[in-house]
């Protein structure tokens, strides 16, 4: 086992996971703005996007964080007649995030950040081994 390539494979995991984590942060604190102008846009929620690259001094596979994708779905509408965003019906257009989404998304992605982490500190224990047992 190559130990510079796991540990190439597992760093491009944690920053993948780390660019995911903060998208999703950037959702939940924007999940109740809502637009300051009648008719206004409010946030849409994004949605991050990875690829796979080969690293060409190590053959490592490693993720890389993509473009970041708006979400097409429709925007949640919340009646409020005294909102300066409001409608002629007082309604007034919400971001399309989901909060129970965003949570399971954000844990998913610390339990990948986790696994990742692992990943690093398994490798520098066996490199570690190697050079015990290479000193005797």
């Amino acid at each position: 086992m190559d130990f510079l390539k796991s540990l190439t494979t597992a760093a491009s995991g944690l920053k993948a996971q780390s660019s995911r984590m903060r998208i999703i942060a950037e959702n939940i604190a924007n999940a109740d703005s809502a637009p300051t102008s009648p008719g206004g846009e409010p946030y849409r929620r994004k949605i991050p996007t990875f690829s796979q690259q080969v690293d060409r001094d190590t053959g490592a596979a490693l993720i890389e964080t993509g473009r970041v994708r708006r979400d097409t779905t429709p925007f949640r509408t919340k009646y409020e007649p005294g909102n300066p965003a409001a409608d002629s019906k007082g309604e007034v257009r919400m971001p399309n995030v989901n909060g129970l989404i965003e949570n399971m998304d954000m844990r998913e992605a610390q339990r990948s950040y986790e696994a990742n982490l692992n990943m690093v500190t398994a490798t520098r224990r066996m490199v570690a081994k190697t050079l015990e047992i290479l000193k005797a």
